[in-house]
């Protein structure tokens, strides 16, 4: 095995041990910091919003690539990053508490605690709408914050893993459709829609790969084809295909009208099952693990033979 197959096995583990750092996680110091750059650079202008992408992610880029060119370094130093990068356990943590929260009957406290998973508004939801939007997030976020960080691990070691991470953060910052950020967020959102294109196509085979396994061969076709198909009514081209996979492999239906900032948008309808219900949280959080785990297994396996056959 090599130095960057062992670091994103050690990364993926210290983040199912230890979760997020719970002080100075990196993530945050470089929203600080995307922040400062933004009062600086900030105009209403594609051109302005195209250097902010690269004036706040080239300096951390270019720190990964210099300590992984360090003497003995390069397995701590992926291993570092990929445990910094993954959100596994903190999404699987969150995703659990609203469940409890559900289940006791605490509907206030659900919709408080969900905001930390989802970006809509969730002041009018009921219980079964505060399921499926944890059901959806956490098929988005597997796909965003592990199947990502494993998959520009592999091909990239922990500059494209750093790479990634930043940029979706300045997508999740600026990358939403408001007024101010319409044109200063473009490069941002467009970036991350290309970097997250392949870690979504091989959330949605890892996904096919759990149903198959569950269930047979004709439950991977379903989500191979079902996601094919459905994952399109989304606008989000990379969300679509994963929820949509998440649905059928769930036999649930996820999609439909979502509330952001006062503004109702349609994402389609996403799976053809029954809707979704509390109790499909804790069955949404096996299947996020689980596809972490194949895609875990993918990436290690394909960074070892890389690695064989670059030595040879």
């Amino acid at each position: 095995m090599n130095e960057r197959a062992l670091g994103l096995l050690l990364g993926y583990g210290a983040d199912r041990l230890l979760g997020d750092p719970q002080r100075g996680h990196p993530v945050a110091g470089f929203g600080t910091w995307a922040l400062a750059c933004e009062r600086q650079l900030y105009a209403p202008s594609r051109t302005r919003g195209t250097c902010f992408v690269v004036v706040t992610t080239a300096p951390w880029v270019g720190l990964a690539v210099l300590a992984t060119h360090l003497p003995a370094s390069r397995t701590l130093v992926t291993a570092a990053v990929t445990w910094a990068a993954l959100g596994g356990r903190s999404l699987e943590r969150e995703a659990l508490a609203v469940h409890e929260l559900l289940f006791e009957g605490d509907l206030e406290g659900a919709r408080r605690r969900i905001r930390s998973l989802v970006g809509r508004d969730t002041s009018a939801l009921e219980a079964d709408a505060l399921a499926r939007a944890v059901v959806e997030s956490l098929a988005e976020n597997q796909s965003d914050a592990v199947a990502a960080t494993l998959v520009w691990g592999a091909l990239a070691g922990a500059p494209g893993i750093v790479l990634h991470r930043c940029v979706n953060t300045l997508d999740a910052m600026v990358g939403h459709r408001s007024e101010r950020y319409a044109d200063f967020g473009w490069a941002a959102a467009r970036l991350d829609d290309v970097l997250n294109w392949l870690p979504a196509r091989v959330s949605l085979l890892a996904t096919a790969a759990v149903a198959g396994a569950t269930d047979g061969t004709s439950a991977a076709r379903r989500v191979l084809t079902g996601a094919s198909r459905d994952g399109a009514r989304h606008p989000s081209p990379n969300a679509g295909p994963v929820e949509a996979a998440a649905a059928y492999a769930l036999g649930v239906q996820l999609g439909g009208l979502t509330t952001y900032g006062g503004q109702v948008e349609d994402r389609g309808q996403l799976g053809d099952g029954r809707p979704v219900s509390v109790g499909d949280i804790r069955h949404a959080v096996t299947l996020t693990r689980q596809v972490g785990l194949v895609v875990l297994g993918a990436a290690v396996t394909a960074t070892a033979m890389g690695g064989r056959l670059r030595r040879r």
